[in-house]
């Protein structure tokens, strides 16, 4: 018997860049991400398959990361990137060598070989990494979860019709690209909002119903999507699930939760069904683990600050290749000495040993503390390790090593690696809950995305969120090409403008200018098509201007090509 589950689950996303911008903010994102992230990950899984390693992943891909990776211009960019990487490898090899640093010369030589792989790996696969990740899905390697089209805060969209046609825009885009329609999802930001009674945090308007999340993820076949250990920690008991046993829903009491601990309630090693209104809405939160996701996100003792491992931070030129290690903890960049790749071999497969030793210890410490008539043993509980997939590879360039050793030690412990469908389908959650609202931010809520320095970022989303739906329920837009062609323009600008990027890299101060001007733009973009809607409503001639406005913006934002304005009615029809 298996001491429990681990089902490690890496968030794949990037706002949309394409025609944004170049570097530091722009479509070297999404090449960085490629290069460092996307291809090693395949040759993990493809690595593990030869051998017969299982490595169950649960991998989300953004449905705006899939239209990327699968624009032609992503492509050849990506292609075009790469020949000046290894170019750069070139010129510093040769640097290096003439300033008898033989080390640092060998090092470039080792990236100029691994770019030039690289580019073989991508042009074997067709430039289609979507593909590829599909494919392991339909052989049962990973799991495929979907989101929100544009990562859309949740909890900051206004009315219910928009947070639904986040939902059915990126289901249905994820199902267009990956021939597969997934099951899960993943929350963006893990921002959760329950349902009841909503007041809108800005321009005063009244109180108003609202649908929970779950209800709206729910009712387009989402299964189950995460949340942070927090909100377990302060979810009310609602009822159990009892399949088989009369009536399939038991009502308990709100304080069941705090004595009845045998049956891991608030546990977030439990899966729990969640509810806004005291019945079970039909989809499964999982908890991230703190523990296990502070070994890979602790600056302090978390495994990617090894001192054998590559330094992200420093560079050889202004945006250029990566020559040196971490060195140690506190040591500025002036003091970082020269990377030796073959010595981090040893340094991952300890770290995988550990991480695989604390994942089984806290199965034992769980069944341990739920063991009562009904399971003898125990129960059987789940880690669940949700992470940015960047951390391995980009900003951990250790990280697919780790992956593969540490799906190598799984399957040689008592701890059963498992896509999160194959755990629900043998452990499906039998308890209840409400949970409060909170997110995986800074302070557990929504500071990050909504505090005084961006709150003018959700005003003029509220209030584009009014004009649009306003113009859907006006305009002849069912009848009338035209008008249609420039409401869906508008439309795609509205998702865009409810990412959640803009707001975050703005209050991090990761990228400020590039956050306030990228929504400025798509504000102004909606603004001009949602005018030419209006006007051919009313047969105001096109002008000149107005055809130019509407044809930028679709050469700057070319993404979601089935998108349809029924996704904002209520029935999608």
């Amino acid at each position: 018997m298996s001491v429990g589950s681990f089902c490690l689950v890496l968030h794949g996303h990037l706002p949309w860049s394409l025609h944004h911008g170049h570097w530091p903010h722009g479509e070297v994102w999404l090449y960085e991400a490629a290069l460092e992230t996307w291809l090693p990950l395949l040759d993990v899984i493809d690595g593990c398959a030869r051998d017969g390693t299982p490595t169950p992943i649960t991998l989300g891909l953004t449905p705006i990361l899939l239209e990327q990776l699968a624009n032609a211009n992503f492509q050849s960019g990506f292609v075009r990137w790469l020949h000046e990487r290894a170019a750069r490898a070139t010129a510093d090899e040769a640097e290096f060598l003439g300033r008898n640093e033989g080390h640092l010369s060998w090092l470039a030589g080792y990236w100029k070989r691994h770019i030039q792989y690289s580019i073989d790996r991508f042009e074997g696969m067709n430039r289609d990494i979507p593909r590829a990740f599909a494919d392991h899905a339909r052989a049962g390697r990973i799991e495929l979860l979907t989101s929100n089209a544009t990562h859309g805060f949740m909890p900051l969209i206004q009315h219910d019709a928009c947070a639904r046609a986040q939902v059915r825009a990126g289901i249905a885009t994820s199902e267009r690209i990956l021939g597969i329609r997934p099951v899960g999802a993943w929350l963006p930001e893990c921002a959760y909002r329950a349902g009841g009674p909503w007041t809108p945090p800005v321009l005063g308007g009244d109180t108003r119903p609202r649908a929970g999340v779950e209800e709206v993820f729910a009712q387009e076949g989402i299964r189950f999507f995460f949340l942070d250990a927090h909100l377990a920690r302060d979810a009310r008991s609602e009822g159990v699930l009892r399949p088989g046993h009369g009536p399939g829903f038991q009502k308990t009491s709100w304080e069941q939760a705090t004595w009845d601990t045998a049956r891991g309630w608030r546990s977030p090693m439990e899966p729990h069904v969640l509810t806004s209104w005291g019945t079970p809405s039909g989809l499964t939160a999982l908890f991230r683990h703190p523990e296990v996701s502070e070994q890979v996100w602790s600056g302090e003792v978390g495994y990617p600050g090894e001192g054998r491992y590559l330094e992200f931070h420093k560079r050889h030129g202004n945006d250029g290749l990566r020559y040196w290690r971490v060195t140690g903890a506190g040591v500025d960049l002036g003091g970082k000495h020269p990377w030796h790749p073959e010595h981090t071999h040893v340094v991952t497969r300890d770290h995988a040993r550990h991480m695989t030793a604390l994942v089984a210890s806290l199965l034992g410490r769980h069944r341990a503390n739920t063991r009562n008539a009904e399971h003898p043993g125990g129960r059987h509980g789940v880690v669940v390790a949700p992470f940015d997939a960047e951390l391995f590879g980009h900003w951990w360039h250790e990280g697919p090593a780790f992956l593969n050793d540490l799906f190598r030690c799984l399957a040689a412990s008592d701890v059963e690696a498992q896509t999160v469908s194959a755990y629900l389908s043998e452990h499906p959650a039998d308890k209840v809950v409400a949970v409060p609202s909170g997110s995986w931010g800074a302070g557990g809520d929504f500071r990050v995305w909504f505090n005084d320095e961006l709150k003018w970022l959700c005003e003029a989303s509220f209030r584009a969120e009014d004009r649009f739906l306003g113009d859907l329920d006006r305009l002849p837009w069912r009848t009338d090409g035209p008008v249609r062609e420039a409401l869906t323009a508008a439309a795609r600008e509205l998702l865009l403008l409810q990412a959640s990027d803009w707001a975050f890299v703005i209050h991090t101060r990761g990228a400020v200018d590039y956050g306030y001007r990228r929504f400025c733009e798509h504000l102004a973009r909606f603004d001009r098509a949602s005018t030419l809607a209006e006007d051919r409503a009313r047969n105001v001639p096109d002008t000149v201007i107005a055809l130019h406005e509407l044809t930028d913006t679709r050469l700057h934002d070319d993404m979601f090509p089935d998108l349809r304005l029924e996704w904002w009615t209520e029935s999608g029809q």
